[in-house]
């Protein structure tokens, strides 16, 4: 071998070196982040998501306030707030159903779906009756916020896809009926 071929083979030696090394290390980084488990994942999207709309079903609703983020609570008998009402005529104005019957259908969902995804019962069917709620946010109330709802239907469509994880007492069901 001439000496212009051997410098080229230390010459392609040395520099696919750095090369190995940074494709060994971004294998182990990718590796790391494939072994975190699907229910810390789960638990964190149900959390999140359901905080998100429990939040804003909060705000429609008088007599009872839990707020575990901010540590506020009330306890009383829940009513549909006229403000909620006065939104739905306004500036939340659905076609077909009156704003009294969106309102208090909003609440409601705002408040049981996101309770059923804490607890991981009935998870895949109540991401997509949210999934259902945000699209319909999206269209007709709302419609320069895609970037929020995108988000929104992106964890719910991971539950649905996925499921709550171990953590849930779907799965607990599941395995009780399993046997």
């Amino acid at each position: 071998m001439s000496s212009a071929g051997i410098n080229a083979t230390a010459t392609a030696t040395a520099t696919a070196g750095p090369v190995v090394k940074m494709t060994q290390l971004l294998r182990a980084v990718i590796a790391t982040f494939e072994r975190i488990p699907h229910s810390a994942i789960a638990l964190l999207a149900r959390f999140s998501i359901a905080m998100t709309f429990w939040t804003s079903g909060q705000t429609k609703i008088e007599g009872l306030v839990l707020d575990p983020i901010g540590g506020n609570v009330a306890l009383g008998w829940p009513r549909l707030s006229e403000n909620a009402v006065e939104l739905f005529r306004s500036e939340y104005a659905l076609p077909v159903i009156p704003p009294e019957l969106a309102a208090y259908l909003a609440a409601t969902a705002e408040h049981v779906l996101p309770l059923l995804l804490l607890l991981g019962l009935a998870t895949r069917l109540s991401a997509f009756a949210l999934l259902v709620m945000t699209l319909v946010i999206q269209v007709f109330v709302y419609p320069l916020a895609w970037p929020t709802h995108a988000l929104w239907a992106a964890v719910l469509l991971y539950l649905m896809a996925r499921g709550p994880g171990a953590a849930s007492l779907d799965h607990l069901l599941a395995r009780r009926f399993a046997r």
